[in-house]
């Protein structure tokens, strides 16, 4: 039983294939973009203590409210820069930042610090929430500081909710009252009170010798602190009152893991790699194309050892390269000549191979021949190289066509 089909039955188009295959290529490279840009498009809204965090806990909201209010902020993913100097530099540490990772922090400017409170843990039923399950040590809040930070530097904590009206050193209000959950302060004699709650106890608070301020409570400034009025006015102030006229703000982001790597795959995609590779991107499309198209029919393939005589001409012209001994073909083939000749002119049969020569050497002078065959001959004896084979055969033939005269 037979069956026939169509040309192209149960295959796909050549214009399928183009589609499947651009597809696969589009979509490998945008993979590709995504894993290298990966970290920066993190939205960073994971209930965290930090600037991309939208949390009651987190920082997410005072960037939004600054921008507002007509001031320059910057969320800091690598190592600061000599321009950042002039910046006014947040850090939010938490609970499991050491404190080296702050010493390795660079920056010449004004710092800032806020110690963390409270110890929350990711709200499983909403993402980018959190619950709360309590205030953290005051020694686990100051474990984060470098030592010459940390050193004779004591925190405070005042238990339950009170509204606390902040003013600044010489008893000049500050802010607007807020309402504040077991507030913490701070002092030592290293640090110079900058803003004091109602009890006269530093909130905020410059070290002598550093240009550093730490910041007691968190939630003078985290989102929470901004769902009122009063919170968003006291937090302006307060970004306010250690910033320099003018200058940016700039949070750290690099104490939560958002850092910004550089790895192989990104270096290509940036300049001024990124030259090398569009044009690495464009042979492989050539290539592509030169493999996809055919310059003809496919070749079919051959025996390996052809049959025929032409086959066993081939082989044997092959191994006589090969030991390189087509010098020594000069000489049979002369004779080879001489024979053909020979018996296209009717020469006697009876005669040996010197009268012979002789012979052929007399029709030749007869008929003009520019050689005779006892010089070719000596020619053909004398061959040492594949080129003498060649001349020797060149001249044999001009002059078998000369006595001859193309009779054969």
């Amino acid at each position: 039983m037979s069956r026939s089909s169509k040309a192209g039955d149960g295959g796909f188009s050549p214009v399928t294939m183009i589609v499947v295959l651009l597809v696969g290529v589009v979509a490998l490279a945008g993979l590709g973009v995504l894993s290298a840009y990966a970290p920066e498009l993190r939205s960073g809204n994971d209930g965290g203590g930090h600037a991309l965090s939208r949390s009651s806990t987190g920082f997410g909201g005072l960037p939004s409210l600054l921008r507002g209010v007509g001031v320059p902020v910057v969320l800091n993913r690598g190592a600061l820069t000599e321009a950042s100097d002039e910046s006014l530099l947040i850090l939010t540490p938490s609970a499991q930042t050491k404190p080296e990772q702050i010493d390795d922090i660079e920056h010449y400017g004004a710092t800032l610090v806020v110690l963390p409170k409270w110890t929350s843990v990711p709200d499983a039923d909403r993402p980018g929430w959190v619950r709360t399950l309590g205030v953290q040590p005051p020694s686990m809040a100051l474990a984060a500081l470098p030592d010459d930070l940390r050193k004779d530097l004591k925190l405070m904590e005042r238990k339950g909710q009170a509204t606390v009206a902040l003013r600044g050193p010489n008893g000049v209000p500050f802010g607007k009252p807020i309402q504040v959950e077991n507030l913490r302060t701070l002092g030592g004699p290293d640090w110079i009170p900058m803003v004091v709650d109602d009890q006269g106890r530093a909130v905020l608070a410059m070290h002598r010798e550093l240009r550093t301020y730490v910041l007691a409570d968190p939630d003078l400034v985290s989102t929470a602190a901004l769902k009122t009025l009063n919170g968003a006015t006291t937090a302006v102030g307060l970004i306010d009152l250690v910033r320099a006229a003018d200058a940016p703000v700039v949070f750290d982001l690099t104490l939560h893991g958002f850092q910004r790597t550089r790895n192989m795959l990104r270096l290509m995609l940036e300049p001024p790699l990124v030259g090398m590779t569009l044009a690495l991107v464009a042979l492989a499309a050539f290539a592509g194309f030169q493999a996809a198209v055919r310059f003809g029919p496919a070749r079919e393939k051959g025996r390996v050892i052809a049959l025929g005589k032409r086959g066993l001409a081939d082989n044997t012209a092959g191994l006589v390269r090969l030991a390189r001994r087509e010098h020594r073909m000069a000489a049979p083939y002369a004779l080879l000549v001489r024979a053909a000749v020979a018996r296209a002119i009717g020469a006697p049969r009876n005669l040996d191979e010197a009268a012979l020569d002789a012979f052929l050497d007399r029709v030749g002078r007869t008929t003009g021949a520019t050689e005779t065959y006892t010089a070719l001959a000596e020619q053909a004896r004398a061959a040492k190289s594949p080129a003498d084979l060649m001349r020797v055969a060149g001249a044999l033939h001009r002059w078998n066509q000369e006595l001859t005269r193309a009779r054969q």
